[in-house]
C-alpha cells in the first residue's frame, strides 16, 4: 500500500523514454518521416556536377534535412532560429552570410566571408564568376577550392577571390557553407558582403554558424561554449582548455554519466512494473555504481577554479616603499619598460599594470605607489589606490631592498594591511620580494624575524639582471595552489553553468544514496535519478530552453 501511494505522488514525473531531448517548443507536433522527405525535396539544392554528399551522418534531429532558418533580409533572432527548426520553418531558405575573420585591425593578407543555408551555392553563383575561358556556369566541388572573381549587382568585378565549397553535410554547420576568401582589406570585405546580402543571403546573427552547428547535430552545447572560450583565450593553457572541451573530453564525460543514471532507472523502472518477475535490486551495487558517478562529476567540479583562473587570470599587487624597486621589479618581470624608474623616491604615483603568463595562467602585475606618509597631494592620491589595489589583489608582493634591510617602515606597512583587513578568513596570500641582492647581502634583524611569518614564501631578486624572477614565479603558483599543466595532454574546464548543472546532478546523487540506505520506496530513487539525467540533459543541450540558448550564443562574435 505505501509504494502504490507514493507512486501516485510521484505519476506527474515523466517516464524514462521522454528523458531524451524535449522539443523546445511543446506545442509543435514530431516531424514525421514523410514530412521530412516532402521537405528535403523542396530545400535541397542540386546543381549540375554538384557532388553534395549525402547526409549520411545523423544529426540532432536524425530525420530532418537542413531546414528552413526564417531568412529573407531582416536579422532574426535565436528565439526565432530554433522556433523556426522545430517547426519546420516556411517560405524561402534562410542562407547567412557574414565577414569572418577581424575588422578594423588593419589592413590584412586575406579576409573571408562566409556563408551558411540551403541557398549558400546559389547565392555564391550569382556573385562569384569562375576565372576559365569557358562561360560555364559555376558547378561546387566539395572541398575544392577554385579562383575567380567577385562582382557586384551590375556584373562589374568587386574583388579577385578563391571560393571553398564545403556541401552539407561535410561541414561546421551541417549545412551547405561556401566561403570566398578575400583580399583583406575591410573595404573589400565589406564589398563582397554586401553583393551576397543583395544576392539573397541576410547577414548572420552573433554566433548564428555555431548555433546551426549545435542545432543540427555537429557539437553538443559544451563544445559549443568552448568555440567561444577558444576564441577569447588569453593563454596557451586557456587555448588548450577550450580545445579540449571542443574535442568533446568534457561531452564525453556528461554523455557516458547521463547514459548510466537512464540505465540504472530503466532497471528500477522495471522492478517497481514487474516485481514477480524481475529479480531484486542489489542495494549495495546500487550504491557503489552511484559513488563512482559521483566521483567523477567531483573531478569535474574541481576543475572551475582552474577554469576561473584561465578567463580572468590572477592580479597581483606589488607593494612597498619607495624607492626598493617596485618598478625595477615589474619591468623585469614584464620584460618591457611599462613603469618610469628613476632615482627619486615617489616617482610612481598611479598604479601601472602589466600583463605577463605564469605557467599559462594570464596574470596582471599592478605596480603601485610606495606606500608611505606624505603631504604631497598627487603622492597621497597614488598611496590611496595602492592601498585599494593591494586590498583588491588576489595576491600581494611586498617588496623590500637588500640594503637597507627591515626598517621601521617595513613594520608600519605590514601593521597597515593587518588592520585593512576585514577578517582573519580574508587574508591576502603575501609573498616578500627582497630585492637589490646585487647591491648588499640581506641581514635579517629581529624585527624582521618577528614579521616574518605573514609571508607564505621569501624570494631574493635582482631586477637590474632578472635574478630570481623564476623563484618568484614558482613562489606564486604554490602559495595560490595551482597545479602544473599537464605535460601529456590538454585539460578540459567547467564554466559557471556547467558548475551549477554539475552541482545539481552532485545533489541528487546525495540525495539517492540517502534513500537507498534509508530504504526508502524505490519511487523515491527513480526521482533523484530522473533529477541527475535532467541536469546532465542541460549541460550537453539535450534539454535546454530558448532564454539560456539566447544568453549563450548572443555572447559569441558575428562570424562563428
Amino acid at each position: 500500500m505505501a509504494r502504490a501511494l507514493s507512486r501516485l505522488l510521484f505519476l506527474w514525473r515523466p517516464p524514462p523514454h521522454l528523458l531524451r531531448r524535449r522539443p523546445l517548443n511543446p506545442s509543435t507536433k514530431p516531424l514525421t518521416a514523410t514530412r521530412a522527405k516532402a521537405l528535403a525535396s523542396g530545400h535541397s539544392l542540386i546543381l549540375p556536377g554538384d557532388d553534395r554528399s549525402p547526409p549520411s551522418i545523423p544529426s540532432r534531429r536524425a530525420v530532418q534535412p537542413p531546414l528552413d532558418y526564417g531568412g529573407g533580409g531582416s536579422p532574426g533572432t535565436i528565439a526565432a532560429i530554433v522556433t523556426s527548426l522545430e517547426s519546420g520553418g516556411g517560405g524561402s531558405p534562410g542562407t547567412i552570410a557574414a565577414i569572418v575573420t577581424s575588422l578594423g585591425g588593419g589592413p590584412a593578407a586575406v579576409g573571408i566571408v562566409r556563408l551558411s543555408g540551403t541557398d549558400a551555392v546559389a547565392v555564391v553563383g550569382r556573385v562569384f564568376r569562375p576565372a576559365r575561358k569557358e562561360p560555364e556556369p559555376w558547378k561546387p566541388r566539395s572541398h575544392f577550392v577554385e579562383y575567380g572573381f567577385a562582382l557586384d549587382g551590375d556584373g562589374s568585378v568587386i574583388d579577385e577571390v578563391l571560393v571553398v565549397p564545403m556541401l552539407a553535410p561535410r561541414s561546421y554547420t551541417r549545412e551547405d557553407v561556401v566561403e570566398l576568401q578575400c583580399h583583406g582589406n575591410d573595404l573589400c570585405l565589406r564589398r563582397v558582403l554586401r553583393a551576397c546580402l543583395e544576392a539573397g543571403a541576410r547577414l548572420a546573427d552573433p554566433g548564428e554558424f555555431t548555433l546551426r552547428a549545435f542545432l543540427n547535430g555537429r557539437l553538443d552545447l559544451a563544445q559549443a561554449e568552448n568555440v567561444s572560450r577558444l576564441i577569447s583565450a588569453k593563454s596557451a593553457a586557456a587555448a588548450d582548455s577550450a580545445l579540449a572541451g571542443i574535442q568533446g573530453g568534457f561531452s564525453t564525460l556528461v554523455k557516458s554519466l547521463r547514459s548510466r543514471c537512464i540505465e540504472l532507472l530503466t532497471e528500477i523502472e522495471a522492478c517497481l512494473d514487474f516485481e514477480d518477475e524481475m529479480p531484486p535490486l542489489d542495494p549495495m551495487t546500487l550504491l557503489s555504481k552511484i559513488n563512482s558517478m559521483r566521483q567523477e562529476v567531483q573531478d569535474a567540479l574541481d576543475t572551475a577554479n582552474y577554469d576561473k583562473l584561465l578567463q580572468s587570470g590572477l592580479q597581483i599587487a606589488i607593494i612597498g616603499h619607495p624607492n626598493v624597486g617596485k618598478s625595477s621589479l615589474l619591468n623585469a618581470w614584464s620584460k618591457s619598460e611599462r613603469a618610469i624608474v628613476t632615482e627619486i623616491a615617489g616617482t610612481t604615483r598611479d598604479v601601472v599594470e602589466a600583463n605577463v603568463t605564469i605557467h599559462g595562467i594570464p596574470v596582471t602585475l599592478l605596480d603601485t605607489a610606495g606606500i608611505r606618509e606624505t603631504d604631497d597631494i598627487v603622492e597621497k592620491i597614488g598611496v590611496e589606490r595602492s592601498e585599494a589595489a593591494a586590498l583588491g589583489a588576489d595576491m600581494v608582493i611586498m617588496t623590500i631592498s637588500a640594503v637597507d634591510g627591515w626598517t621601521e617602515d617595513g613594520t608600519k606597512l605590514i601593521e597597515h594591511v593587518m588592520i585593512d583587513k576585514k577578517s582573519p578568513g580574508t587574508a591576502i596570500p603575501m609573498v616578500l620580494v627582497i630585492n637589490k641582492v646585487d647591491c648588499s647581502p640581506f641581514v635579517a634583524g629581529e624585527q624582521f624575524e618577528k614579521f616574518s611569518g605573514f609571508f607564505r614564501k621569501h624570494v631574493h631578486t635582482c631586477a637590474v639582471t632578472g635574478k630570481g624572477i623564476s623563484e618568484l614565479e614558482r613562489a606564486v603558483i604554490e602559495v595560490r595552489g595551482l597545479e602544473p599543466i599537464p605535460s601529456g595532454g590538454r585539460r578540459w574546464t567547467v564554466n559557471q553553468r556547467q558548475l551549477e548543472q554539475l552541482t545539481r546532478t552532485q545533489e541528487a546523487f546525495t540525495r539517492l544514496e540517502s534513500s537507498i540506505s534509508e530504504q526508502l520506496p524505490l519511487d523515491f530513487w527513480t526521482i533523484d535519478l530522473r533529477e541527475a539525467a535532467l541536469a546532465l540533459a542541460t549541460i550537453s543541450g539535450e534539454d535546454i530552453s530558448e532564454e539560456v540558448l539566447s544568453n549563450i550564443f548572443s555572447k559569441f562574435c558575428i562570424g562563428k
